[in-house]
């Protein structure tokens, strides 16, 4: 499978790449200042050129403090760019619109959430509305759990939808390496198309 990797630099785009080339899958990454190609993945002209030829695009771009809106300006971007071309999206988004178990409560809108994540808490939520209303492709959206840090790589995960995923003592967590396990597998499996997914342990 040909895969292209938007935000590869990062966290969790860098892990989705290494575990995509150790399945032997052929990947190509991008970034916006670095990396064998550079590209600004809110420019459609840049998204058909560098994902034409491609089965797969995975996007994991980050913004820093400040320029949360350039996460909702990449998604329409990669929509419009990859728009009936017939190449996959899967969209690495954010946990904040998902529900808190038990309730009907988002978890940006739960009592303890940390103010200063809202701003990029409430760019995610955007995100994945513009998603939702993209048609002339297929896309899937991942939300990660509450924590999602380095740690180790285990090969195992729960999957839901719209609830975050908790364990026996409601804790919401997956290491990164983990995370990229759950997205590589989706871009193989194509399980969740024009759905969201979420994980943990």
């Amino acid at each position: 499978m040909r895969i292209l990797v938007w935000g590869a630099a990062g966290a969790v785009g860098s892990r989705v790449a290494r575990e995509a080339v150790a399945r032997g899958h052929q990947v190509t990454t991008v970034g916006r200042s670095s990396g064998p190609l550079r590209g600004d993945a809110s420019d459609p002209d840049d998204v058909a050129r560098l994902s034409a030829g491609h089965d797969v695009v995975i996007s994991a771009t980050r913004p820093r403090a400040g320029q949360e809106g350039e996460l909702v300006a990449a998604a329409k971007g990669l929509l419009i760019g990859l728009r009936d071309s017939g190449v996959r999206l899967i969209l690495v988004g954010g946990a904040a619109s998902l529900t808190v178990p038990g309730t009907e409560v988002k978890l940006v809108d739960s009592p303890d959430f940390p103010t200063e994540l809202r701003p990029i808490a409430l760019a995610c939520n955007e995100q994945y509305d513009v998603v939702r209303a993209a048609g002339g492709l297929d896309w899937t959206y991942v939300s990660p759990p509450a924590l999602l840090e380095p740690g180790e790589r285990t090969g195992s995960y729960r999957k839901g939808y719209d609830h975050l995923v908790t364990d026996a003592v409601g804790s919401s967590a997956i290491s990164m390496e983990d995370f990229a396990i759950a997205i590589v597998d989706e871009a193989e499996r194509a399980e969740h198309v024009r759905q969201r997914f979420t994980v943990g342990y």
